[in-house]
């Protein structure tokens, strides 16, 4: 593999077996057989350089043309003959400008119609009952924005689906009669006049009407009536009299009542267990960040619900040994100490405690190892499996903090002060844009790590595949792939997005300013006496702390 610590290296691997790159010498894609990346836009001194190391790499495998019983010889095939000539036509042409706008060209509108593609299936899936729903729609219309789509064209290819399936968005549910007559009865005790109905009071009672499940004109048509019966002296107050208070900002509140257990899973007979341990239940490594101790144990990754996204099936049991994840994101202040320059990069109104974002997963994992060299532990960024397990705890969460859905104080997601098309216009978290980590302290996990659900998505270690249905153990994913996971959501999310099972993944060279990471540290023996001899190893984990009798 390439290594990482610094510029990435052209001494590719020798042996053909520990990298595929050497088999992408004919590839249609010209830059694929120059082991480049089209989307780096490389330049003609790269271009020259990927191209005279693999054409070192392979006159070193001539001599395997006079051993033809090699098993070498036999997988490097008529390459030893060919790839040269491959090689020097994808430079040349590469490195003619206009060839070059050709094929740049073909590529981007290759990637469209994949994304396309892509698209059309997961509409598909959506509408697979024949009926479309609001929520689904949107869920279609972020996961399109997401990658790379226009609303037209998401637009478009919804309309195309539903017409060539005969299918149609559900009706919206009728509002009861009961409903409205509560909007008004509240109206009635507030005592509003039409002198007093300002733009922002009249907003609060529309934003009423909408959590009572009245649509957003119909609200506005019952609050413009009962203005002008009010004005007219013929709005009829209900029998009790005492004024409502009006209040700046109208936020949903967590009901006394437990919230209903999560839906049930199959595998259960090994959910929900963790494992016995001796490590420190915490540290803080050299560049200041609070490492928790996630406990070894065994839980099913996945999601069956309802709610669910197609690639979070099949449900797979797992079981991990422990290993420490951070308590928070990496922030800006953290990564610039690794790489000043990046100080440019940060979002205009994000500060030092807000999450570094604008990073690669490659520029995530050059941290680690810049990290590691710090102390001699090993950090990485954690497994799919361990973002998940810590995110969802040992009682199978559908959110870091419980089953709660659409709480304004659990997380930074897209709210009513973002403009996106699926925004959530009756919460305000506070934030339009990225956060200071440690922000929503309600939104903790099982294992007290922040910042889980909503602010910035995380990189994870694996490249996406689908989930096996079978039993894993520590399951690390494949070595190498066109896309790498990131999990969590962020502040451009819907909200059913946060789940702690939702999947999403991209190009590993890919950046965006919702795009973060926090590191995981392995928990070897080695690492554990490290832990024991830090200052900060009486650290403890609060909500493991406190739960500890469902282990």
């Amino acid at each position: 593999m390439l290594d990482l610590k610094t510029k990435p290296s052209l001494d590719f691997p020798d042996d053909p077996l520990k990298w595929d790159g050497w088999s992408k010498y004919k590839a249609d894609n010209l830059y694929e057989r120059l082991c480049l990346d089209p989307k780096s836009a490389p330049g003609d001194e790269e271009i020259r350089q990927h191209c005279a190391a693999l054409l070192q790499w392979w006159q070193k495998k001539l001599r395997l043309k006079n051993q033809p019983s090699n098993p070498l010889a036999q997988l490097l095939g008529r390459g030893l003959d060919e790839a040269s000539g491959f090689l020097v036509q994808a430079r040349m042409q590469l490195l003619d400008p206009e060839r070059r706008r050709q094929i740049d060209a073909e590529l981007a509108a290759q990637d469209k119609q994949e994304a396309l593609a892509e698209f059309s299936m997961y509409v598909a899936v959506s509408i697979a009952g024949k009926v479309l729903t609001a929520e689904a729609e949107a869920n279609l219309a972020e996961f399109g924005q997401r990658n790379g789509l226009t609303e037209d064209q998401t637009r478009a290819c919804i309309e195309e689906e539903l017409r060539r399936n005969k299918a149609k968005r559900a009706a919206p549910p009728p509002v009861s009669p009961e409903v409205e007559k509560e909007f008004l009865r509240i109206l009635g005790l507030s005592n509003l006049h039409l002198g007093d109905a300002t733009p922002l009071v009249r907003q609060i009672f529309v934003t009423i009407a909408e959590n009572l499940g009245i649509h957003l004109e119909r609200a506005e048509r019952l609050l413009e009536d009962y203005l002008d019966r009010e004005e007219s002296g013929l709005a009829k107050l209900p029998t009790a009299t005492a004024k409502v208070p009006i209040q700046p900002r109208v936020f949903a509140t967590i009901p006394a009542a437990s919230a209903p257990p999560p839906p049930t899973q199959r595998f259960q007979a090994i959910a929900g267990k963790v494992a016995p341990t001796q490590s420190p239940m915490g540290f803080i490594n050299p560049n200041g960040t609070q490492m928790v101790l996630i406990p070894g144990g065994e839980f099913v990754m996945g999601s069956d619900a309802p709610d669910a996204g197609p690639d979070e099936q099949p449900l797979t049991p797992v079981t991990l040994s422990e290993f420490y994840l951070s308590r928070h994101p990496v922030t800006n202040i953290e990564y610039e100490r690794f790489d000043p320059s990046h100080r440019q990069k940060r979002m205009k109104a994000a500060g030092d405690d807000h999450p570094v974002v604008y990073v690669t997963s490659l520029d995530a994992i050059r941290y680690c190892q810049w990290l590691s060299e710090k102390d001699g532990r090993n950090y990485r960024l954690p497994t799919e499996a361990e973002w998940e397990f810590a995110a969802r705890g040992i009682d199978c969460r559908k959110y870091p903090w419980g089953s709660h859905d659409r709480r304004g104080g659990f997380a930074n997601f897209a709210d009513a002060r973002t403009t996106f098309p699926w925004r959530d216009a009756q919460i305000d978290d506070g934030y339009a844009e990225t956060s200071p980590v440690g922000a929503f302290p309600q939104g903790a996990s099982f294992f007290g790590l922040e910042d889980m659900a909503g602010n910035v998505w995380e990189w994870c270690l694996d490249f996406y595949q689908p989930l096996a249905g079978a039993p894993k153990r520590n399951p690390r994913g494949v070595a190498s792939g066109s896309r790498r996971v990131y999990r969590g959501g962020s502040w451009k999310s819907r909200f059913t997005n946060l789940r702690a099972t939702a999947r999403g993944s991209n190009a590993a060279n890919f950046s965006c300013n919702d795009v973060g990471f926090r590191v995981a540290c392995e928990c070897g023996q080695e690492t554990a006496e490290i832990a024991r001899r830090s200052p900060d190893r009486n650290l403890t984990t609060p909500c493991l702390a406190s739960r500890s009798s469902l282990a």
